[in-house]
């Protein structure tokens, strides 16, 4: 949408609650057929951060009715290449207290928590497929 208000740096509130229909329809057109799908920044992220904006109690309501793999990796913030452009205005210490609100969420609903190590991209992802087959 050009031009709208639902932007985390105009609308955090209505940014949050567009997300979770954009999460919810990603997951109802995912295949249930594929082995793996990945979400990034998925419905428990725009959850945590609506109920982080406006206090309504929707991470443990949406998050035990749509339920993804137990398995969930996140990715920590990393000073290192942290940098600031169009798509993430927010400041390195406001993405650690958001990786932090993040962990709670996952972990209050009984996630197994996976933190990507701060190595390469192809790393990153070797560990990732390591972790799935293990």
């Amino acid at each position: 949408m050009f031009g709208g208000r639902a932007l985390p740096w105009v609308d955090a509130v209505a940014f949050a609650r567009r997300a979770i229909e954009v999460s919810l329809a990603d997951r109802a057109t995912a295949d249930a057929r594929a082995r793996w799908v990945f979400f990034d920044r998925g419905l428990i992220d725009a959850a945590a951060a609506l109920e982080h904006l406006t206090g309504e109690p929707v991470v443990q309501s949406l998050g035990q009715v749509y339920r993804y793999n137990k398995r969930v990796f996140l990715a920590p913030p990393w000073p290192e290449i942290y940098a600031l452009d169009q798509e993430r205005r927010h400041g390195l210490a406001e993405a650690v207290v958001e990786y932090d609100r993040l962990i709670r969420a996952y972990s209050s609903l009984g996630y197994d928590i996976h933190v990507l190590p701060k190595v390469r991209v192809a790393e990153r992802a070797d560990w990732v497929v390591s972790s799935l087959a293990g």
